[in-house]
């Protein structure tokens, strides 16, 4: 009648989306999963001293199936890739990943010439989205990542820049 030549991007739910990514971003859940040393400031984070609470993200999950992020925190060898990969598969959409610590974006310190065990880096075989460096980082980093996420999930900004303003 009218909608015949209406291309399907016009339609579009935009203050429904907006509401459903805001609640996403308010409420991530963890993939309880630590390779490394940065497993312990991870732990740390979910602490009451930095009360990851407060943004939302305490809830870590037991389950793949039942997370929305991957914390990959820690030194990612050849031989444990395989299972990050598959944990990373069983995740329903949609899904982040965060690497937590130089060990998980570069290698760090392991990362030397004929080394043959260490993988480079987690975006070597996932799509990583926010990038926590640290060796190890601190938790006011990994919060700092979380509300990177948020921004990246939602476009809602938690504090108003005060130099745009």
């Amino acid at each position: 009648m009218g909608t015949e030549n209406v291309p399907s991007s016009v339609i579009q739910f935009a203050l429904a989306d907006k509401l459903i990514n805001i609640g996403r971003a308010n409420s991530l859940w963890p993939l309880t999963f630590g390779i490394a040393c940065c497993a312990i400031e991870m732990m740390a984070t979910g602490c009451a001293r930095f009360d990851m609470s407060r943004f939302g993200a305490e809830v870590f999950r037991p389950s793949a199936r039942q997370s929305d992020v991957m914390i990959v925190a820690g030194t990612i060898t050849k031989k444990m890739m395989p299972g990050i990969k598959t944990l990373y598969d069983q995740m329903p959409e949609p899904k982040w990943v965060m690497a937590l610590g130089n060990c998980a974006i570069s290698g760090g310190p392991f990362a030397f010439e004929g080394q043959y065990s260490i993988v480079l880096g987690a975006d070597e075989f996932l799509p990583v989205d926010i990038y926590v460096p640290g060796c190890p980082p601190r938790p006011e980093a990994l919060l700092q990542g979380i509300i990177e996420l948020e921004h990246l999930v939602s476009d809602w900004k938690r504090w108003k820049n005060p130099e745009a303003a």
